[in-house]
């Protein structure tokens, strides 16, 4: 077997997607696209490397994903992000592919790797069967060709041919334009490119996403600091005795995020809004929220409900508590009545009893986003 490493480009925008989800994280039943994509492939050649490039926010999510594979964060362009993976390819060959394409099958792959050794880089394509004009002109289809990936590079060759400000649109079209060789293997329809939200019912190997519910939790607290107000979930509740933190110390939301985040499987607040970083001194923890549910919308997730308890002494909580389910509520773009509010003491019992500061414990429960039912 070669010496061959694989790169899936994945650090793309999605815009022309233009769904609320990345189509990078599209699940395939309980598999993000990107995965699938890549999956696919390692399941039809041992490669010595994988890498995945990913966008600097998501990079920290994907890598809770694998151990095996090596992420990097992708650039500006394609281009970019490819310069950045073949920075960490240790091979002589590289196979690059984007995630976008995930139907690869093991015939199209055998057709490119039979031509490894013969050429500087390898490029499956698809002929074009109907009429073609450009330009007011009809040219001969014969002439035409659809590119696809993955291309099969001499690793070297390809580095060389991305170190210029030209910007390409594929790996050939860049090795072409330094005199290397190219050579054209038949592709495969079924490999088709997911661009639009209606490529999605024309590619036959995806399925829909699981209906699977995902439930996480929260728990935080924060002592009381005079000379502060008190905001609570998103809510003033007292004009002058607050909480000591580093944000503005909204512990119902900061609760809120960490059950979120949980249910996601993506860490902690603290992973995404360290308390040392100046960034947040004194933030509003809406904002928090808003990133929070911002992110989990661009990873396939959707909020089904949550569930909040307050555990204080002091303020009494029963005249604010339909205001925070309302301002939580629009943050999440979820119905109120998905919103529950609780407050409670804890009997004069711990901290919270002898009026030091205030505890919350949160639920949060999420599903994937059905990109097949939209």
């Amino acid at each position: 077997m070669p010496d061959l490493a694989l790169v899936m480009l994945g650090a793309g925008s999605s815009s022309r997607f233009n769904q609320r989800v990345k189509k990078q994280w599209l699940r395939i039943e309980d598999t993000p696209l990107w995965l699938f994509a890549t999956q696919n492939l390692q399941q039809l050649f041992p490669f010595k490397q994988i890498i995945v490039t990913t966008t600097p926010d998501e990079y920290f999510y994907a890598k809770k994903f694998s151990e095996s594979i090596t992420f990097v964060e992708g650039g500006a362009t394609r281009q970019e992000s490819l310069a950045n993976a073949l920075l960490h390819v240790k091979t002589p060959y590289v196979l690059v592919s984007d995630i976008a394409r995930p139907c690869v099958d093991q015939e199209m792959l055998v057709r490119i790797l039979a031509e490894m050794e013969n050429s500087d880089i390898v490029v499956p394509y698809l002929p074009v069967v109907d009429t073609v004009v450009y330009e007011d002109a009809t040219i001969n289809r014969d002439h035409v060709k659809l590119i696809q990936t993955p291309q099969l590079s001499r690793t070297e060759l390809l580095r060389k041919a991305l170190q210029t400000s030209t910007l390409y649109t594929d790996d050939s079209s860049a090795i072409k334009a330094m005199g290397g060789k190219v050579t054209y293997v038949l592709g495969n329809p079924e490999a088709k490119k997911l661009t639009c939200k209606e490529d999605g019912a024309t590619i036959s190997c995806l399925k829909a996403p699981s209906s699977t519910p995902f439930v996480g939790e929260g728990f935080d607290v924060h002592a009381y600091e005079d000379g502060k107000v008190m905001m609570l979930g998103g809510v003033e509740v007292h004009p002058t005795t607050g909480f000591k933190a580093h944000s503005d110390g909204d512990v119902a939301i900061h609760a809120l995020i960490d059950a979120l985040l949980g249910a996601a499987g993506a860490g902690d607040i603290g992973e995404l809004f360290p308390d040392n970083d100046p960034r947040y001194k004194n933030i509003d923890s809406k904002f928090l929220l808003k990133e929070v549910c911002s992110f989990l919308a661009k990873v396939g997730f959707e909020i089904i409900h949550c569930d909040i308890t307050v555990m204080a002494e002091f303020p009494r909580l029963s005249a604010f508590k339909d205001k925070i389910r309302f301002t939580l509520a629009n943050i999440m773009a979820i119905s109120p009545i998905h919103v529950n509010v609780k407050a409670t003491t804890t009997e004069k019992l711990g901290f919270v009893g002898r009026c030091e500061g205030v505890a919350v414990s949160a639920t949060a429960t999420l599903k994937y986003y059905d990109w097949t039912n939209v």
